[in-house]
């Protein structure tokens, strides 16, 4: 059958992605949409003929953004037409319904779809919404994007959904169940990155540490395959809950030449009683394994935490449990969460709820050590040369890229970095970037034994 494509004399189309990695990797399918079908992408800050906001529901501050979002955009181009897709969509279609001018209103099953629904992109006076129920979500979409700004890192969407109850979470609701595309497919998208020239892969999904298990085949199995790709220089695991990352799995990843030395494990909370009433799946003894265990097999490891501070019944003594536990923990940086009241999971029955100032003060205690931690481990490098993968991205004065060990490091402008790998020799570090010099240019200008001298200082 022949497929006939409708041509629509270039109009513009703006894009806005919410919340995760995944979230983007799935716009970027979307926008290829678009783009087939000739249009324009500009810029969300650009007057356009169409928006396509992508949202995300993990906290009512996500939701609250998304209708700040919508309205900008109403603002920038009165008459254009609006489209609303992903979890925010998913859960709340009648809430958003109700913001005026937006259009079109679409699901998880939905969002890939937007041309089955709308061909001219004419606004109408009452918003179109296609939601399906989150039962009937059951097949794997593929997508993969670039970062925002360059050709250096394109994040590969692996897996989606969630079979976790937790009892804070409204993801299973927004993505529905568990599930993987296969290894032969990735591994067709990854060539696909390679030929285009990006230097870095970054796995990504809801619950990436689950892929695989309904298709007969797991992470442990892909990551092994990816292992062998030609051309991509780098591959960085997203995010994995702990109950799912195996010592075989750390051992693989920390062995190989092509896999990053950067793990991000959410832990959510320090307190064993905290984390069974949230569901989670492992205690604090088994977290705390993990982390010794690669930083014992490898100290210069960078190590990511995710951790929710209020959630309802913990006390004072509970967060101060969740706050030592981290102080002591070897890793590198923490993603603190503020806990928020979602409807539909089971959290928001459990009584005890803490007060919300209380909540605030928490989470800026977790930042401040968070802010402790990088900066520890950051000067840990100083005087070490370590490769830098360059971004395209610049600022006037300056570059910069990420380590292995996802440590931020800028140098000196020059577009001739742009997406490559260099050692750079460390000479400063802060709390969110550390400084350096490229260590050839270091070798040009100073004699073999003086750059030992430096490394050993």
């Amino acid at each position: 059958m022949r497929q006939l494509f409708v041509f629509y004399n270039m109009k513009k189309v703006a894009f806005h992605t919410l919340g995760c990695k995944l979230n983007f990797a799935e716009t970027s399918t979307i926008g290829r949409q678009f783009v087939d079908r000739g249009f324009e992408v500009v810029d969300f800050d650009n007057a356009s003929d169409v928006y396509v906001l992508n949202t995300c529901s993990v906290t009512d501050r996500a939701d609250r953004e998304c209708r700040q979002i919508i309205r900008r955009a109403r603002r920038l181009s009165p008459s254009a037409y609006i489209v609303v897709a992903g979890c925010y969509a998913q859960l709340q279609p009648q809430e958003i319904a109700s913001i005026d001018g937006v259009d079109l209103i679409v699901g998880a099953k939905e969002k890939f779809r937007i041309f089955d629904f709308v061909n001219d992109f004419q606004k109408a006076s009452i918003p179109q919404v296609f939601v399906s129920c989150i039962d009937e979500v059951t097949e794997f979409s593929p997508s993969f994007s670039a970062e925002v700004g360059g050709r250096t890192r394109a994040f590969l969407k692996i897996q989606d959904g969630c079979d976790f109850p937790c009892a804070f979470c409204t993801i299973p609701l927004a993505r529905g169940e568990s599930r993987s595309q296969s290894i032969e497919q990735v591994l067709r998208q990854a060539h696909i990155i390679a030929d285009q020239g990006y230097k870095e892969i970054v796995l990504t999904g809801v619950n990436v540490g689950d892929y695989g298990k309904k298709i007969g085949t797991d992470l442990f199995a892909l990551i092994q395959a990816l292992d062998r790709v030609d051309g991509i220089k780098r591959i960085r695991v997203s995010s994995i809950e702990p109950n799912l990352l195996t010592k075989e799995m750390i051992d693989v990843i920390l062995a190989s030449d092509k896999f990053c030395n950067h793990f991000h494990i959410p832990l959510q909370s320090g307190s064993n009683t905290i984390l069974k009433s949230m569901r989670r799946r492992y205690n604090t003894e088994h977290y705390r394994s993990l982390i010794e265990y690669i930083k014992r097999e490898d100290p210069n490891a960078g190590i990511g935490v995710d951790v929710i501070s209020g959630f309802p019944g913990e006390t004072d003594r509970e967060f101060e449990e969740t706050f030592q536990f981290l102080v002591d923990l070897p890793v590198t940086y923490l993603h603190a969460f503020t806990y928020s009241e979602r409807s539909d999971t089971a959290a928001i029955g459990f009584p005890d709820a803490v007060d919300p100032k209380i909540r605030f003060e928490r989470t800026e205690r977790l930042r401040m050590l968070s802010l402790k931690k990088r900066n520890a481990f950051y000067s840990r490098f100083l005087g070490t040369v370590i490769p830098v993968l360059f971004e395209s991205t610049a600022s006037q004065n300056s570059l910069s890229g990420l380590t292995s060990n996802y440590i931020r490091v800028e140098v000196e402008q020059r577009p001739s970095l742009a997406n490559t790998i260099r050692d750079v020799l460390i000479t400063a570090s802060g709390d969110e970037h550390c400084r350096g010099t490229i260590a050839a240019d270091v070798e040009r200008n100073f004699s073999h034994a003086q750059v030992v001298m430096m490394q050993n200082h």
